[in-house]
């Protein structure tokens, strides 16, 4: 029996003498549950001397075969070999390293961004600087840094691990969490370490302290606020396993939308996104993407890219905000130029099922929303032109239409009773003719031309998720010569149109809205549109037409990544 027992005593010594002192880790974690949002802190000792490495990795691994989506498995299958993984390599789906030595896994550099692609390419440049954590290579890594990486063991994963980090798409695909400077977003969180000592934006609300004497440490940090309900972490100290701890949810959770958020602050949104949006006829649907963006911060499941919720989402903003006015404008009023909406409708609900769909996969949207932007900005300093003596000179009928308009307020104002609209007369109808009458005057249009319109703004419909108003009202207001009053209503039949076609088409890709969230916004969309119709007859032509050119100004800075929230 000795013979046996006086070996294995001695393997044993033999192993602890060799096993690194990495190892030797004796921790806790102050508690098993917590909420998405609270402080987790993990306290013990490891050996004197030693530096603290704590790896807080969630249990459940993503990599790029997982993914649902289309556009998502070709973007994953591009980037493959210019990134250094695999459609197999996995990695925790939210991973931190507290650690007292952050340099071992990277290096803190500057970042440029913001601004048209011709002046940030290669990211070298950009209107705005902050600074970034960025993860060095796998083979720059200490053998000790790798031994602390959890379930992160292989070149490819740490590839991986960069890529959903380090780049927008895996960002927004994978991680879900953004480090933003103002709105803007430039990283996740990966590495972190005592925010008194390094004062990076990052490092808030991380505290870390180490006494290297005695082996001492403490370790607190702040959850993602949007971490999924019951998401459970696995914590390792200096490569050792000690425990783990759930995430229980914080609030109303969208399951796709992927964001803690209380459904009436959408619907609130929703309403004042859709009366503006009923009023001009322009910038609903980017409004709401931008209301998405910002507020709500729509982010999608796991696997599938922010935008392909946020989009299709986007959709019932409008649809249904054009509907909620669509009585009054249409059965009411009366002054719906059908022949232009339906001739428009056609050609957007084509544009955006087919044409869209090849604009989504093949055009490079950097390059495709910087024309855009210089568009809009033509249109929004057309727009202001037009209300110049010089053309309102020229365009007679407008000039009368508003003059009888602003003596229809000061009567009604006078007698304390609201403003009756004018009427649309036809007077001759043609697939390139069409004439009507509107307060007396005599307006003329060509139905075919905003037909092939509808073909090219549908292709922007379904590019960005939106109804394309922003491109058809000032093109009616400039091109048509129609006033303000025409053409809105034109405006919400064709991106009724447009967002129809551009849902199916998105259904047929297999990407589904947010049930709480579209609900939401069809509820405050609907509300919204309602009230637009009535406040429309509030503003004058001309003022009108000044936040027409408001709104194209806006998105012209919003396509060049010229940020005012910075």
């Amino acid at each position: 029996m000795k013979k046996i027992v006086y070996p294995l005593m001695l393997a044993a010594l033999a192993l602890v003498l060799v096993t690194p002192a990495m190892s030797h880790a004796a921790a806790k974690i102050s508690t098993t549950q917590l909420k998405a949002g609270d402080t987790v802190t993990i306290e013990g000792s490891i050996a004197p001397g030693q530096d603290l490495y704590i790896a807080v990795a969630d249990q459940k691994m993503f990599a790029p075969k997982d993914t649902k989506g289309v556009n998502e498995s070709k973007h994953f299958k591009k980037d493959e070999k210019k990134f250094g993984f695999t459609a197999d390599s996995s990695v925790p789906v939210l991973f931190y390293m507290l650690t007292t030595k952050p340099d071992t896994f990277g290096k803190v550099k500057k970042k440029k961004f913001g601004g048209p692609s011709f002046f940030t390419q290669g990211g070298k440049r950009g209107l705005y600087s902050t600074t970034m954590f960025n993860l060095a290579k796998f083979s720059q890594l200490s053998d000790e840094a790798k031994s602390s990486l959890g379930p992160i063991k292989t070149e490819d994963q740490w590839n991986f691990f960069k890529y959903t980090h380090q780049k927008k798409f895996g960002i927004y695909t994978v991680t879900k969490e953004q480090t933003k400077v103002g709105k803007v977003v430039i990283f996740s969180r990966s590495v972190l370490t005592d925010y008194a000592t390094s004062h990076n934006y990052w490092d808030k609300g991380t505290v870390i302290k180490l006494d290297k004497a005695t082996g001492k440490f403490t370790a607190t940090f702040k959850t993602f606020r949007h971490t999924p309900p019951d998401t459970k972490f696995d914590v390792f100290v200096n490569g050792s396993k000690i425990g783990s701890y759930n995430v229980a949810g914080n609030g109303y959770w969208m399951s796709l939308g992927g964001r803690y958020m209380n459904p009436i602050w959408i619907i609130i949104g929703a309403i004042l996104v859709g009366t503006y949006f009923s009023m001009i006829g322009a910038a609903g649907g980017m409004l709401m993407a931008a209301f998405q963006v910002m507020i709500v911060q729509t982010a999608g499941p796991v696997g599938i890219n922010a935008a392909n919720v946020l989009r299709p989402s986007n959709m019932a903003l409008t649809l249904f905000s054009p509907l909620g006015s669509f009585y009054r404008y249409a059965v009411v009023e009366k002054r719906v130029a059908w022949p232009v909406g339906i001739s428009f409708g056609v050609g957007i609900f084509i544009g955006s099922i087919w044409l869209g769909k090849y604009a989504t996969q093949y055009l490079p949207m950097k390059s495709y929303k910087e024309w855009l932007a210089v568009l809009v900005v033509i249109m929004g300093i057309r727009t202001l032109y037009e209300l110049s003596p010089k053309v309102m000179e020229k365009r007679k009928n407008i000039k009368a239409m508003v003059k009888k308009f602003n003596e229809a307020v000061a009567k009604a104002k006078a007698e304390g009773t609201a403003v009756e609209m004018g009427r649309i007369e036809p007077v001759k109808s043609g697939m390139t003719d069409y004439r009507f009458t509107f307060w007396g005057e005599e307006f003329k249009i060509n139905p075919l031309l905003f037909g092939i319109l509808g073909l090219l703004i549908g292709v922007v419909s379904r590019s960005f998720g939106i109804g394309g108003g922003f491109l058809l009202v000032p093109a009616m207001t400039t091109l048509g010569a129609l006033p303000m009053y025409v053409a809105v209503p034109v405006s919400l039949i064709g991106t009724c149109f447009s967002s129809i076609g551009s849902f199916i088409g998105y259904l047929i890709n297999g990407y589904l809205p947010d049930m709480t969230l579209m609900i939401a916004i069809i509820i405050g969309g609907f509300v919204g549109g309602m009230l637009g119709s009535r406040a429309q007859k509030l503003f004058s032509e001309k003022a009108l037409k000044i936040i027409l050119a408001a709104t194209l100004f806006f998105l012209f800075f919003r396509f060049f990544k010229i940020e005012v929230w910075i």
